[in-house]
């Protein structure tokens, strides 16, 4: 049985991890190195990085950073924003990052996902999706708009149509987001989640609104996600890596016990 994996994210702004809710209000947390190795050493079992203003300002990702944390761990990381052709995810993929996100990029250029896996493989290649729900489901069947640039702009894509259509291409994974839920520590959103997990072949990411372990243990069961990116509830210190292992381990959702 494949195992679930545990992905803390850390959003960087200018080389100082922050968060906020909904995308607003950010609090600065730490440097992201000293976090990475952390979290690492705690029994996380990948880790992403997000620039997060890099697309809005339009410049590259800091390169320098990705090198200084693909030298201070030892486990699979993806690193995403700013991200604006192949040869910045070469850039990325060289630094030491064994994956790219792309967001903003795919939704108005979607033929980088083939060329990037192509290239580079499609295990490298990562869609992160910034899901809205909406009340037009005319317009988007699934009930959910894609937006991109932090939540900036609306794409008029819908979701489940985008993830299909990003599968097709060659993408390796999905990373949805939920941008209702992101920083709100309230859980999951379950149906969003499952909707992509049970119509595509390739593995889902869940992300926004984790808080507790149940929460996880709810969108692991429920939602059929294959990874869950926590990040509040390790930022603040209420929860370990140890202690969501742990807990997910007690419900029965197959996990890598190196904690």
């Amino acid at each position: 049985m494949l195992t679930k994996r545990i992905v803390p994210c850390l959003d960087v702004r200018n080389r100082i991890v922050t968060k906020g809710i909904k995308f607003q209000n950010n609090v600065d947390l730490g440097d992201p190195v000293e976090m990475a190795v952390a979290y690492s050493d705690g029994g996380c079992d990948e880790l992403v990085f997000y620039d997060i203003t890099a697309s809005a300002e339009r410049r590259s990702i800091d390169i320098a950073m990705v090198r200084d944390v693909a030298r201070a761990v030892h486990i699979p990381f993806a690193v995403g924003g700013g991200i604006a052709d192949l040869d910045d995810m070469y850039r990325v993929l060289d630094a030491g990052a064994e994956k790219v996100s792309v967001n903003s990029l795919a939704v108005h250029n979607p033929d980088i996902i083939a060329e990037g896996a192509r290239i580079f493989g499609s295990q490298c290649i990562v869609i992160g999706m910034d899901p809205v729900k909406t009340s037009d489901t005319a317009a988007f069947p699934s009930g959910y708009e894609i937006t991109t640039r932090g939540f900036r702009e609306r794409t008029g894509l819908d979701a489940l149509e985008w993830a299909r259509r990003a599968e097709q291409l060659g993408v390796g994974e999905i990373v949805v987001n939920s941008v209702d839920a992101d920083g709100t520590r309230s859980g999951y959103e379950i149906e969003l989640t499952r909707m992509i997990a049970v119509n595509v072949r390739i593995p889902v990411v869940a992300s926004g609104g984790g808080g507790t372990p149940e929460h996880l243990v709810d969108v692991f069961n429920l939602a059929h996600a294959d990874a869950a990116i926590i990040a509040s509830m390790v930022h603040t210190g209420d929860y370990t890596i140890a202690a969501i292992k742990a807990a997910l381990a007690a419900a029965g959702v197959p996990i890598r016990k190196k904690w």
